[in-house]
């Protein structure tokens, strides 16, 4: 298990698409390394909506190199490592899988498991594909936002170490599950204490 690339948006883009903005920071490209993980986000990334972007709970967002694979192949284009706005380029590790707290050691730095991403007409918009967002749901691959728990740098290729697990067993796909209809985890996923403050207020919806 390892970071294939590290990602960060070294300039801003406009659209038509990027909401109320009119600019995004969608675009992230690799970049070398070592890179500085601190206050809440990723050294020289520019994250413009921080309404629905960044923050304690969104501080990193990472997707699998094995999904943009996957995606190749279902919609038949090339995807480099970024392109799903992603910080963390990983191989090796089902990020889907991965428990709702569970940590990673990563370089110098521990990244926490926070929340799933769940997609926007600006990731549709950057993508030129407007059925993204209907297509995104579908797939059950949405990657995870994660915490810094204790600032360091990341390297490309340094590898991804799980050092804590919770107890309970709701996995980022679970919470991307529910968000998407199913109800089949609700009361599982309302006692779960390291639920980011928006999914805590959301839980609460799912058993009323």
């Amino acid at each position: 298990m390892h970071v294939v690339s590290i990602n960060i948006a070294a300039h801003i883009i406009e659209g038509d698409w990027t909401g109320r903005e009119a600019k995004s920071g969608i675009d992230k490209r690799s970049v070398l390394g070592p890179i500085k993980f601190k206050n809440e986000q990723v050294e020289h990334d520019h994250i413009v909506d921080r309404t629905h972007h960044g923050g304690y709970d969104k501080a990193v967002y990472a997707y699998a190199r094995e999904d943009a694979d996957w995606w190749e192949k279902e919609i038949g284009t090339s995807i480099s490592n970024g392109r799903f706005g992603e910080n963390l380029t990983t191989a090796g590790i089902d990020v889907n899988a991965a428990l709702v707290g569970e940590q990673w050691k990563i370089g110098s730095t521990i990244l926490e498991v926070s929340q799933p991403r769940i997609p926007c007409r600006v990731f549709a918009g950057f993508w030129n594909r407007p059925t993204l967002i209907k297509e995104f749901m579908a797939a059950g691959k949405p990657g995870t936002y994660l915490r810094i728990i204790k600032e360091g740098e990341i390297s490309a290729g340094d590898s991804i170490e799980v050092i804590k697990t919770p107890s309970h067993a709701i996995t980022i796909r679970d919470l991307y599950a529910a968000k998407n209809g199913d109800r089949s985890k609700a009361l599982e996923i309302g006692l779960v204490e390291e639920l980011s403050r928006e999914y805590r207020e959301w839980a609460k919806t799912l058993t009323t």
